[in-house]
């Protein structure tokens, strides 16, 4: 019984013609599945690097307000950053090797 069903539908123009198209659109149409898949990603991907860099400008801008305002902190980033010394100072780098215990 359930192979006539089955066979009957199979040998139908119809379901070839649903098969074709199906495979068609997975496959060889110039927007497929497997491509709008591929840019869905795509856009998910840049869309995260979008955050990333919105969240990075934003803190930068924190940080440049604070330097052009706070003189303390502008000497602070001097001397951490950049290893600046005031006159009659000296300066010492302590590198740690991560190996060592």
């Amino acid at each position: 019984m359930w192979r006539s069903i089955f066979r009957k539908y199979i040998h139908n123009k119809y379901f070839y013609t649903g098969a074709a198209f199906v495979i068609w659109l997975t496959f060889f149409d110039q927007e497929s599945l497997i491509d709008q898949y591929r840019l869905s990603r795509t856009i998910d991907e840049l869309e995260d690097q979008k955050t990333f860099y919105l969240e990075e400008i934003d803190q930068n801008e924190r940080t440049l307000y604070e330097l052009e305002n706070d003189s303390a902190r502008l000497e602070q980033l001097a001397r951490e950053k950049y290893f600046m010394k005031r006159d009659n100072e000296e300066v010492f780098v302590i590198i740690k090797d991560d190996n060592e215990k």
